[in-house]
């Protein structure tokens, strides 16, 4: 089994979102002690985002040597994504959406022919079959029902977008985390907990 974490936070070790991602690895470890685990922080090796030249190469355009190194980075995020048969991310929200260093990422994993197709009957997912939780970490409430529920397009994007893949994403939220001390504390426990109670497989 293979195990592929992801982090974006720029926060570091002050980070909600990157806390709750590494308990859902060491509950995944504890289910399995062999699992092999891949680690990827965004922040640290941030990949480039989406170039014209990157797309023309995608489509079968000669690539510039220059481009060499980047074509291998995308190459090996998606790899890795390949691999996995667990992707454990951690996604706070900025500005009312994921972090750019994430959406660089996808960019690198939704690929035509790879991770989706598309088809008679429209677009497919290629990449079911894989476990993907993520902890995501808001700095209000935005749940269903709440004022600002409109303005969320964390966990909003993430489910279309891991769902156009082929994949049935499992998220574990902390709310209101600026909301003051007691409120980000109350928040951090509660998905500490659920992430110690996830299913094991």
């Amino acid at each position: 089994m293979k195990l592929l974490h992801i982090d974006s936070s720029v926060l570091g070790p002050h980070s909600v979102s990157r806390q709750v991602s590494a308990a859902i690895v060491d509950r995944m470890r504890q289910a399995t002690p062999a699992l092999d685990i891949v680690y990827r922080d965004l922040t640290q090796t941030p990949l480039a985002h989406l170039s014209g030249p990157h797309l023309a190469a995608a489509q079968g355009a000669p690539a510039p040597a220059e481009l060499g190194p980047d074509l291998a980075a995308s190459a090996a995020a998606l790899d890795e994504f390949l691999a996995a048969d667990i992707v454990v991310i951690g996604a706070p929200m900025y500005n009312f959406t994921i972090p750019s260093q994430l959406k660089a990422w996808i960019d690198r994993i939704a690929v035509r022919g790879k991770t989706f197709s598309y088809g008679p009957n429209g677009p497919q997912g290629l990449a079911g079959g894989k476990r993907v939780i993520i902890a995501i970490s808001r700095g209000g409430y935005y749940g269903e029902g709440s004022p600002a529920a409109a303005l969320e397009h964390l966990e909003t994007y993430l489910r279309s977008v891991f769902g156009f893949i082929g994949i049935n994403p499992e998220f574990i939220t902390a709310d209101g985390i600026q909301v003051g001390p007691e409120h980000r504390e109350k928040a951090l426990a509660g998905a500490l907990h659920a992430a110690a109670s996830l299913r094991a497989a």
